[in-house]
């Protein structure tokens, strides 16, 4: 008797977590919505907000504080500006200036407004380099019309980082970072007595995107689906090798243009373009591919020195390092430090480029050009390279 009632006590209890199983297999879980519709959505938001809200920046050369931003919704039109109207400063010398500029991902194309509020002295990163920013990140919400209030939109404040410690990897971030970043400089760095760090002259933004070009379905204190406002200050940035070839991303920017991409993803690319930037045309950018050119000699072992052309060698000084710098270049010895030679720290060649095969004394060797500019590098050049490094010879 008493095995029967404990076996019936179990088998209801089994039948109770099926049956709870079966329910949360049913619960009802929102599909992704579609990038298009999505997007028409956030772009309606993300303009109600440029024509309601205007930003107060501040000024203050060297201090802290500068450039740093307010943005409120307008309550006096004579006196509040909308953000929006600053387009018409574009192509002037008047700041801020509102930009935009074409993001073609997820099959559609987005527009990506950006505020310049200063362009910065100094260089651009790429869209895969490091970028050391101060950031203040806040999100977008529609807000129905009720009977006594009009639509509006909201500003959720969700995180900020006033003094950088690190840099932010451009490819490790939200892809509407990696598009604004690059239209920006940085500028130049003063170190002080107290051991900080004075910042002047530096870009200065606020960028605002789409939630296709943020975290789309969410992240952590992030609804799903919200468009993101970033105000940031680009300080300094690091050039990024993301393959450890030898060679900066800068250096892998085959056209140019400050931008590199990967297009192997269909899901951000179903419709991925001719990439400009895969010498070897076999679907992986320079910039992640180890062998550029696709001749089966790693381009780490294509730049690399010969055993006796590292350092001084019999007085000669071919550079420290074991690999070709992308091009030469000249240091000049700083008399403030007498006891170091930084001229010893040049580096008298670039990385070759194959110019002809040449016998001399009976022996068949490669000659190459480590110094023309618009030469066709080793990692460029895929119809060239039948020979390991170690076998270069100087060029005449």
């Amino acid at each position: 008797m008493n095995k029967f009632k404990y076996f019936f006590i179990l088998l209801v209890a089994g039948s109770s977590l099926i049956s709870c199983n079966k329910n949360d297999d049913n619960q009802d879980v929102e599909p992704i919505r579609d990038f298009a519709v999505q997007y028409a959505t956030d772009k309606a938001t993300i303009e109600g907000y440029l024509n309601t809200h205007y930003i107060v920046v501040t000024e203050s050369a060297g201090n802290t504080e500068d450039m740093d931003v307010v943005i409120d919704s307008i309550e006096d039109a004579a006196t509040q500006v909308p953000i929006m109207s600053y387009k018409a400063n574009v192509g002037t010398a008047t700041f801020p200036q509102l930009k935009s500029k074409n993001i073609d991902l997820h099959g559609i194309t987005y527009e990506l407004y950006y505020l310049v509020l200063r362009e910065g002295t100094g260089e651009s990163p790429m869209n895969t380099d490091g970028v050391l920013a101060s950031y203040s990140g806040s999100y977008l919400s529609d807000v129905a019309k009720t009977d006594k209030n009009p639509a509006y939109v909201s500003t959720t404040f969700f995180e900020q980082l006033k003094y950088p410690q690190s840099v932010f990897d451009l490819t490790g971030v939200v892809r509407g970072w990696s598009e604004t970043f690059p239209e920006f400089k940085t500028g130049t760095a003063s170190g002080n007595a107290n051991g900080t760090i004075t910042y002047t002259d530096f870009g200065a933004g606020v960028m605002f995107l789409p939630s296709g070009l943020g975290y789309y379905t969410g992240s952590n204190s992030i609804p799903a689906y919200r468009p993101l406002v970033f105000s940031f200050k680009l300080y300094q940035i690091q050039r990024l090798d993301h393959d450890a070839d030898g060679i900066l991303d800068l250096n892998e920017d085959i056209n140019g243009d400050g931008y590199i991409h990967d297009f192997r993803n269909t899901t951000l690319y179903p419709n991925a373009p001719v990439n400009p930037d895969d010498t070897d045309g076999d679907g992986i950018p320079d910039f992640i591919d180890v062998d550029d050119d696709g001749d089966s000699y790693t381009t780490k072992l294509e730049i690399t020195k010969p055993a006796t052309e590292v350092g001084v060698v019999n007085g000669v000084n071919y550079g420290p390092s074991k690999y070709f710098p992308f091009e030469a270049f000249t240091l000049v010895d700083d008399p403030a430090t007498p006891n170091t030679d930084e001229s010893l720290n040049s580096e008298p060649k670039g990385i070759p480029a194959f110019v002809k095969t040449e016998t001399v004394n009976g022996v068949v060797k490669n000659v190459y050009d480590y110094e023309t500019a618009g030469r066709l590098k080793i990692h460029l050049d895929k119809a060239h390279n039948t020979t390991k490094v170690t076998t270069i010879t100087a060029k005449p």
